[in-house]
Parts: structure tokens; C-alpha cells; sequence
């Protein structure tokens, strides 16, 4: 693995992150509101390491796959690390490891926060958090290839290792439509929602933001009581429309939208997760109703409906605190944290199609029990699913599961409680935002120890590049 190479395109990393701090630092700068200088020199200081390996290393082409993995891996970790360098320098609540920790949830787009008091900040951090977001979505490496020159093989083998091989399966394109596809939609989702939440009432500023954590699914709000504040029936709705079509594969988007054959109603996959979504809603709108949560059928579809898809789409806003529902409410709320939405989105977690395959395999081993000599196969819609295409994603959700638990048993020797241990192990595995008890959708976690949030922030990262990315940068070959 040559070390050269990696650190000329840990340099594209650099100048973009650079670039987006720029332009917070100019927003701060407009509004004057006392963030100018920690966001002046984070911004130099990440243009300046940005720039220099493209001084002293010459251009390469070609690019072994260790060296795509160990480029992708390490620069979601370096894009934390100079995330941290503003906050750090701004100070107030921004102690290092809640520099780490907010940093870390924004890239990963977890959206889970340390901040008590948000609106103090200045809104040039606050810029730059929603940036983080934004970056972190459509995947940092995925920006670097849309928007700075690559040759070919250098794109091809970056792009894999970037994407999840589960999102490869209904974006069959060369790689360099497949990168402007998932830019197109991502830049005009992004758009169409800020102008749309401009339209409902909300200001120029909050709308850009609460859209770049919309999109990228991942839930930093410009208030202290997330998108409660605005108290607004119409936001809900857009924001709700939006985590729900962010939430799926940005390739059957594209070609909905194009009129193909292959599209979101096709899509056996789009069918279970929009299905879920609503058959979810019902039963927690009935539930609550009839607990006197609420006062009618249709306003706890509103406040159901914005929770159970926030969190199933991993977005993490809220519009009250789920901690108070009966726990009925909660066990669904956990699953939907647990499964999320589907691959080839901004989502994360174990994934729709994932759950999918698990229950297609489990379908397909009653089968050969009861029928031991018959050929039994499994099929997602057209899709055959392969003997390995199930032992990897039972694998996966194994191992997840076992993350969840090893970082819920490290919590509670905290002595966090044992809910609070759990439901932030999986909110932050699943780069989801919300938990439940001292986390919960109107809370945060600035009562977590610092060994804990360190703990989590490497649970976002885990979850974030899929487990076996950063298993198998480190394992030895």
C-alpha cells in the first residue's frame, strides 16, 4: 500500500471540508456573531493541509482496492477530525470529547447532540454542524469524486468502496453516472425542500439547514426543541415527505422520475418499507389514543407519523418526546431504530433489505426442512438471492447486534441505566439520533461520561461505514 497515494486524496478531503468551513466562516461573518475566528482559521488550516499534497506529490491514476478502502475509511475519519478543530476552538459547551462526539454525529449524520443551549450558537457553526450533515450523506468520498478531477480507474475503485454493495444492486450505471445521479437527486431534493420550507413560513436560513439535515437523514436542528419549535402542521408535512423519499434508493428516484419500469412502485423493497411505515403509524396512532396521549385519530397521526418515520428514516427530528409514550410505542420506535430504511439512501442501520433477505432465508431453510431433496430458492422481486448474498447479511446483522451489546454492557458499567445504555448503543449504531430515557428525542446527551460518547462516536463510524469496511482495513492480511 503505497502511503503517497493516500495522502494525495486525503488532500481532495481536506480542501472540501476546507471550502464548506470558508463558507461558514463567511456566514459568520455577515451576521458578526462571534464565530468568525474559530471558523477562519479551522478553514486555513484544512485548505492549507488540502493543498500541500498536491504540491509535493505528483498526479497518480491508478489506485489499488487497499488503497480505495484505506482512502474511504480514512477519510470519514479525518473529515471528524478537522469537524472537531472549530468546535474545539469556539469553546462554551464544545469540551474535546464533546467536540468529538458532535463532530463525529454530524458527518456519520446521527444527529444525536451534547448541546443544551443551540440557539446561542453562532450561525456560522451552526452552518457548519448542518454542513457536516450534508458532507456525511451522500458520502464524503462520493463529493470528492462529483466535484474534483479523478481518472477513471481512481473512480472506479473509490466508488466501490464507498458504496454499499446492497445500493450497487438498482444502480446498475457506469460509475460516473451512477456518482451524477446520486448528486442530481441529492442536489435537487436539497433544494426543492429549502424552497418549500420557505413557502410554509420558515426562514431562509433554518430552511437551508433543517433541508441539508433532512436529505442527508440526519436530524441537526437549528433550535432547542428540533422542529417542535416552529409548532408548524405544514413543515411537518414537507419534512415528513422528505425523510421519507431520502430514505430510498436514490437510483429508483432517478428513474421514477424518468418514467422507467424499473421505479419506487415496483420496487418490492419500497412496498415493505412504505407499508411498515404506515401499518406502524396506524397501530401507534390507535395505541395512543386510546392511552388519552392525544384527543383524536388525526392528531396523533401527526405527531405518530413524524416520530415513527424520523427515526425508520434515521433523520432523528422531533415533535415531542416520545420517552412519555407507553411502552407498546417505544417497542416499535426500537424496532424501526434497529432496521431503518432502505440501502443506496443517506439512511443507515441493519437496512430494509437487509431484514428482507433475513426473512427470505429463513423462509427458504423451513423450506429445505420440510422438503430436504426439493431446490428451494429466495427471490426479491426479479432478484435471486445468492447463498452468500444471505450468509452476508445474516453475518452483518449478527455482528451489529453485537456491537449493540457489547457497547450497551461497557454503558451500564458506566452506571448508565440499562434503557438509556441500550436504545443510545443502537440510536448511535444505527446513526439514528434519538433514544430513549436521558436521551430521548427532546433530550441529549451531555450527561453521557466522556469514555461513553467516545465509545459511541466509534459506534457512529462503525455504523456508518458498514462494520466490515473498518474490519477490513485493520485485520491483517
Amino acid at each position: 500500500m503505497r502511503g503517497y497515494v493516500i495522502i494525495r486524496q486525503l488532500g481532495l478531503v481536506c480542501l472540501l471540508n476546507g471550502t464548506f468551513l470558508f463558507i461558514s466562516f463567511l456566514i459568520s461573518l455577515g451576521y458578526g456573531d462571534g464565530g468568525e475566528l474559530a471558523l477562519f482559521f479551522s478553514s486555513i488550516l484544512a485548505i492549507v493541509f488540502g493543498v500541500s499534497p498536491y504540491i509535493f506529490i505528483p498526479k497518480i491514476d491508478n489506485i489499488s482496492n487497499h488503497e480505495g478502502l484505506a482512502i474511504v475509511v480514512l477519510g470519514w475519519i479525518l473529515s471528524c477530525v478537522i469537524g472537531i478543530v472549530p468546535y474545539v476552538l469556539f469553546g462554551g459547551e464544545f469540551t474535546l470529547a464533546n467536540a468529538v462526539f458532535e463532530s463525529v454525529s454530524g458527518f456519520t449524520t446521527t444527529g444525536s447532540t451534547i448541546l443544551n443551549e443551540i440557539q446561542t450558537l453562532p450561525k456560522g457553526i451552526l452552518f457548519w454542524r448542518s454542513s457536516t450533515h450534508w458532507l456525511g450523506g451522500i458520502g464524503i468520498i462520493i463529493f470528492v469524486l462529483a466535484i474534483l478531477p479523478q481518472s477513471g480507474q481512481a473512480k472506479l475503485v473509490l466508488y466501490s468502496n464507498e458504496v454499499s454493495p446492497l445500493a450497487k444492486e438498482d444502480l446498475r450505471y457506469t460509475t460516473k453516472k451512477s456518482i451524477r445521479i446520486i448528486l442530481v437527486v441529492y442536489l435537487v431534493l436539497t433544494l426543492a425542500e429549502t424552497i418549500l420550507l420557505m413557502v410554509c413560513g420558515m426562514g431562509w436560513f433554518d430552511a437551508l439547514n433543517h433541508s441539508f439535515a433532512t436529505i442527508a437523514t440526519g436530524g441537526f436542528s437549528t433550535k432547542n426543541m428540533s422542529v417542535s419549535a416552529f409548532d408548524s402542521a405544514s413543515i411537518e408535512m414537507v419534512i415528513n415527505f422528505f425523510m421519507l423519499i431520502s430514505g430510498i434508493h436514490f437510483g429508483l428516484l432517478y428513474m421514477t422520475a424518468l418514467g422507467k419500469r424499473s421505479n419506487v412502485f415496483t420496487s418490492p423493497i419500497v412496498r415493505y418499507y412504505l407499508g411498515g411505515m404506515a401499518i406502524a403509524t396506524v397501530l401507534v396512532s390507535i395505541k395512543l389514543v386510546a392511552d388519552g396521549y392525544y384527543p383524536d385519530f388525526i392528531t396523533a397521526v401527526r405527531y405518530a407519523s413524524f416520530q415513527l418515520i424520523s427515526v425508520g428514516t434515521t433523520t432523528g427530528f422531533a415533535t415531542c418526546d416520545t420517552a412519555a409514550w407507553p411502552p407498546f410505542t417505544q417497542m416499535i420506535l426500537i424496532f424501526f431504530t434497529l432496521q431503518c430504511a432502505c440501502a443506496g439512501s443517506t439512511s443507515g442501520g441493519i437496512k430494509v433489505n437487509r431484514v428482507m433477505i433475513l426473512w427470505k432465508g429463513m423462509l427458504n431453510q423451513l423450506k429445505r426442512i420440510q422438503h430436504p431433496r426439493a431446490v428451494a430458492t429466495s427471490k426479491i422481486g426479479k432478484m435471486t438471492l445468492s447463498e452468500e448474498t444471505i450468509s452476508g447479511a445474516i453475518t452483518f446483522i449478527v455482528i451489529y447486534l453485537v456491537v449493540i451489546f457489547a457497547t450497551t454492557l461497557a454503558l451500564t458499567a458506566l452506571d448508565i441505566d440499562l434503557f438509556t445504555s441500550f436504545s443510545a448503543s443502537a440510536t448511535c449504531m444505527g446513526n439514528v439520533g434519538p433514544g430513549f430515557g436521558n436521551v430521548s428525542s427532546l433530550g441529549n446527551f451531555s450527561s453521557i461520561p466522556d469514555f461513553g460518547k467516545y465509545l459511541l462516536s466509534g459506534n457512529m463510524l462503525l455504523g456508518r461505514l458498514e462494520i466490515f469496511s473498518i474490519f477490513a482495513l485493520f485485520s491483517k492480511r
